[in-house]
C-alpha cells in the first residue's frame, strides 16, 4: 500500500473498488459526467417511473372492472340457476299435490268396493 503523508492528496493505488484490484480503479459516474447530464438522466427516471406507476394504476382498474364484469355475470347466471330450480321445485309440489289427491282418491275407491259401500 502506498503512504500518504499529505491528509489532503490522496492515491487512487489505495483505495481498491468493489472488484478492482489497487491501480485498476474506475472513477466513480458522478465524478466523470457534467451534473446537467446526470440531472438528466435522473429526470428520465422518474418520468419513466410515472409512466410504469400510471401503467400500473391502469391495469389494477382494468382488472378491478373485469373483476366486478366476472361478479355481475356469476351473479346473473346464480340467479337464472335459482329461478329455473323454484320453478321446478313448485311444479314438483303441484305434482306431488296431485298425486296425493290421486292416490287418496283411488284409495277410497278401494276402500269402497272392499266395504261393499259402492
Amino acid at each position: 500500500m502506498v503512504k500518504n503523508d499529505n491528509p489532503r492528496k490522496t492515491t487512487t493505488d489505495s483505495v481498491p473498488t468493489e472488484g478492482k484490484t489497487v491501480g485498476d480503479v474506475k472513477p466513480k459516474k458522478i465524478m466523470t459526467e457534467p451534473l446537467p447530464q446526470i440531472l438528466d438522466e435522473i429526470e428520465e427516471s422518474i418520468r419513466l417511473a410515472n409512466e410504469a406507476a400510471r401503467d400500473a394504476r391502469k391495469a389494477a382498474e382494468e382488472a378491478r372492472q373485469a373483476g366486478e364484469k366476472a361478479a355481475n355475470e356469476a351473479a346473473r347466471v346464480a340467479a337464472e340457476a335459482i329461478s329455473e330450480v323454484e320453478k321446478t321445485a313448485k311444479e314438483a309440489l303441484e305434482l306431488a299435490r296431485l298425486l296425493n289427491l290421486a292416490i287418496t282418491e283411488a284409495a277410497a275407491g278401494v276402500e269402497k268396493k272392499l266395504t261393499g259401500k259402492a
